[in-house]
């Protein structure tokens, strides 16, 4: 009966006891884009462009850019295609607005 109230069962499947340490880098990453005006600004639209299907025209106009080189192209392209990776960026920058 005790064994019901510890606080990390002897089973692992229950209780997850580990971080993994990526998520630090995300975290650090989130927070950088948030405190950066022009980074924010270019997540924050390429998220919503992904919500709006329209980040293909994005991805294409980039790649015709003159003014960027290409590992920023490369860069951004990544991003683009990592949709889970924009939308922690939306939902991070919207649940840190206030506290910055």
């Amino acid at each position: 009966m005790r064994s019901l109230f510890r606080a990390y069962p002897r089973c692992r499947r229950r209780r997850c006891i580990f971080v993994r340490d990526y998520w630090l880098g995300d975290l650090e990453s989130l927070e950088a884009i948030s405190q950066d005006d022009d980074a924010r600004r270019i997540f924050l639209r390429m998220a919503a462009m992904s919500q709006t299907g329209s980040l293909p025209n994005f991805i294409a106009e980039l790649q015709h850019d003159q003014d960027l080189d290409d590992q920023t192209k490369g860069h951004l392209t990544e991003i683009a295609h990592d949709s889970g990776f924009l939308l922690a960026v939306e939902e991070y920058v919207r649940s840190t607005h206030l506290l910055h």
